[in-house]
């Protein structure tokens, strides 16, 4: 990864190329420098990694895309690799472990930074209650039940990406142009690999609950007094719901039952909802019965 001046830099907001020789992006970032990335077939030779200098990026670049845009005056050069590591446990009595200090893999799609924001906010609210004696027993331990098994998804993910990125033969180009074609044509599966990117398809169903939006991330609701869920989960506590079809108080934060645009069928017939401080539902009921806290 480099930020170098050019003197004639790519037309576009974005440049890519890919092909026999290995794969190149360059974006134009403030301050008047490119950020350049990519990968080509010696970052697996035996001098890698070692220090990555402005005339070895210059052939690197020319020999993929033709050109090195006239680069000069680099203010960062670095090389990074395919490292892929995760702690076999978040917490180990007093010591916990979140973000890179719990995992690391190939930087593909900034990725890591919202599982790490993930990991510290799943963390935050279980510790304060442990500190504050309110923590029912278990809740500080289920943090590494909950947060583990994403780590490893992720793991799995920047892996595949890794070897997309680096597919350099005819074969790899093929099956790229493919996928490309099917995240362009297929809805679904672009939803699919975009949830999965921005961490938005994390979930920890519980199946004892009984309901089936338990552990699934709530949407951002409006409520009833113009406000949504979103702002009311800000102070970092637990947020009940009590959904109505009318305007009048009720118990709790109220919410309409079908406030926003978008907003999954399943929550629909959803009458109390008890959600955590990181967004997710904790418990929800169709029934006249409301969720007490």
């Amino acid at each position: 990864m480099e930020h170098v001046v050019l003197d004639a830099p790519p037309e576009g907001a974005v440049y890519a190329a890919s092909g026999p020789e290995g794969g190149v992006m360059v974006v134009p970032m403030p301050g008047g420098v490119h950020r350049i990335v990519g990968g080509d077939h010696d970052s697996d030779g035996p001098d890698h990694p070692g220090e990555l200098t402005l005339d070895a990026l210059r052939v690197k670049v020319t020999r993929i895309a033709g050109t090195d845009f006239g680069m000069r005056d680099p203010s960062w050069l670095s090389r990074f690799g395919n490292a892929t590591r995760q702690a076999a446990t978040y917490r180990e009595g007093r010591v916990l472990l979140a973000g890179d200090a719990a995992h690391m893999h190939y930087p593909a799609g900034g990725v890591g930074l919202n599982v790490g924001f993930q990991d510290a906010t799943n963390l935050g609210w279980k510790l304060a209650a442990t500190l504050a004696g309110t923590a029912p027993d278990g809740l500080l331990d289920s943090y590494h039940a909950e947060r583990n098994p994403v780590g490893a998804d992720l793991l799995l993910s920047t892996r595949a990406q890794t070897a997309l990125m680096n597919a350099h033969s005819a074969e790899g180009q093929d099956l790229r142009t493919l996928l490309s074609r099917l995240i362009a044509t297929v809805p679904a599966f672009s939803l699919s690999l975009a949830e999965r990117l921005s961490g938005l398809d994390v979930a920890y169903p519980s199946p004892a609950s009984g309901h089936p939006l338990t552990g699934h991330r709530a949407p951002n609701l409006e409520l009833a007094d113009g406000t949504d869920l979103f702002t009311a989960l800000r102070p970092g506590r637990h947020v009940l719901l009590h959904f109505t079809d009318t305007p009048a108080p009720a118990p709790g934060v109220v919410a309409r039952a079908a406030s926003r645009p978008g907003t999954r069928p399943a929550w629909s017939t959803v009458r109390t909802a008890l959600i955590r401080p990181d967004g997710h539902v904790a418990r929800a009921s169709d029934g006249p019965d409301p969720i007490r806290t």
